[in-house]
């Protein structure tokens, strides 16, 4: 909108005020396109698009597939013409984000960093687990113990922040976020988890909340044995934007808290979650739901409020839940959809927590299990399993089954959404899935990325 205030100070033919409008707005739906951070730009998972492809197959709406050096469960992330996505080789002990083009899939470059010390993770959970972040400018990636690293678009590293080494079983995964000039992370689970907001042009510490580690009453990780049992959040914060302020909100061990974004100051407290959160709040409606890990609490909390609300924004609370929440959920017209880890699907009433339906997606794989989130566009949902199938469901308060799509390869990746282009991450490779006429050139051109050898700093 600057270049449209400046050209009005002059004298302009219709033809040219309408050139530089239509400039401006091809500019903003550009930027509007963008998927910038895992589960989009504010963390919804949400798509303002509709046009997405609702069938494909491994030959079928592929515009392009390249292989990946490794597995991983970190999801892609778009910004105009580039595609980024973490990964780690980890024979090498190497850490890195990889660039490519989005028109072809090519490998533009891949930086990152070498980490040879023993860092705690499952098997199921491979290093750099958390996807980038970006503005447009840089992108910012957290590889856990091995630091926070900044790179600009050519490749070049900006800057990188040691945090401090990370000690959990089950490792790590939450992703950064963008907040105007600050970068925020939570840089856990472990002993000394930190909740911290970078000058994303600097990497300096603007502020950072040390969080203690609880002891809970009771073990309720749905194993069996003796202690306390697995403690820790692998969710990512979301922002919400009240009537008066906005709110930086994550679900960590038995409570769910908000955070002013811009100093770190506790804002409100709410209790009724287990030790255990994979998932990240979500945002609909006024509402905040957050749900537990391992048959833990759910609840739906409003945002606003000041000290501990538990018994004054909890709208409801679900104690113990009967299925296992990893992947995230998405709000859309009064309801809460969520695809559970057993790779059943449910809809919710947003109001009370009441289930209006639950149906088994069933699996064209071998695994009906899923670690993904959803993403919802218009009133479709699409969400992924562990076999690397993707079930298309109508977002309503009647269970349609659309569409059920497979490329073949396992994934505990979400979907990136841009410009009617849909973007998967397998253990394998990265799928772009379009509906678009691909060109003879860009057929021909199927890459295989190897890629220039890592730089470590």
């Amino acid at each position: 909108m600057k270049i449209l205030s400046l050209a009005l100070h002059r004298p302009i033919t219709r033809f040219c005020f309408a050139s530089v409008l239509t400039a401006a707005l091809s500019a903003f739906n550009s930027e509007a396109a963008n998927w910038s951070a895992w589960r989009g730009p504010d963390g919804s998972g949400v798509s303002p698009e509709k046009n997405f492809p609702t069938q494909w197959s491994e030959t079928k709406n592929i515009r392009w597939h390249v292989e990946l050096p490794d597995r991983g469960n970190s999801s892609s992330i778009v910004w105009g013409d580039r595609v980024f996505v973490t990964q780690a080789i980890e024979k090498e002990g190497r850490r890195t984000v990889m660039c490519f083009d989005r028109v072809n899939g090519k490998l533009l470059w891949q930086q990152g960093t070498v980490y040879t010390e023993k860092e705690e993770t499952h098997e199921t959970n491979p290093y750099c687990a958390a996807s980038p972040v970006t503005d447009g400018q840089r992108v910012i990636a957290t590889f856990g113990s091995a630091g926070v690293f900044s790179y600009d678009f050519a490749g070049k590293e900006i800057w990188h922040r040691d945090l401090g080494k990370q000690s959990h079983t089950w490792g790590n995964a939450s992703s950064p976020i963008l907040h105007g000039n600050l970068c925020i992370l939570y840089h856990g689970p472990g002993e000394k988890s930190l909740l911290v907001a970078l000058d994303k042009q600097t990497g300096k510490t603007v502020w950072q909340v040390e969080l203690p580690q609880i002891t809970p009453k009771e073990r309720t990780d749905g194993f069996k044995g003796r202690g306390p049992g697995i403690i820790g959040s692998f969710g990512t914060p979301i922002l919400a934007r009240t009537k008066n302020r906005s709110e930086l909100i994550l679900g960590l061990p038995e409570q769910l808290r908000a955070f002013d974004p811009a100093t770190g100051k506790d804002l409100w407290t709410c209790d009724g979650l287990n030790p255990l959160i994979y998932t990240s709040p979500i945002l609909g409606d006024g509402l905040v739901v957050t749900m537990g890990g391992f048959m833990g609490g759910t609840m739906a909390v409003r945002p606003g409020g000041a000290g501990d609300v538990t018994s004054t924004a909890r709208v409801w609370h679900e104690v113990r839940a009967k299925k296992n929440r990893i992947g995230s959920g998405v709000i859309a017209g009064g309801y809460i959809y969520i695809l559970n880890s057993d790779g059943i699907a449910e809809c919710l009433e947003l109001t009370t927590g009441k289930t209006v339906w639950e149906e088994r997606l069933k699996a064209l794989g071998a695994k009906s299990d899923s670690w993904s989130s959803m993403l919802l566009t218009g009133d479709k949902i699409y969400t992924v399993n562990q076999s690397g199938d993707t079930h298309v469901l109508r977002a309503s308060p009647k269970f349609e089954l659309l569409a059920t799509n497979s490329v073949g390869e396992p994934s505990n990746s979400s979907l990136a959404a841009s410009d009617g282009e849909l973007f998967l991450r397998t253990h394998k490779g990265l799928w772009c899935i379009s509906e678009k006429k691909q060109a003879a050139a860009l057929r021909s051109s199927n890459s295989r990325a190897t890629g220039p050898t890592v730089q470590p700093n």
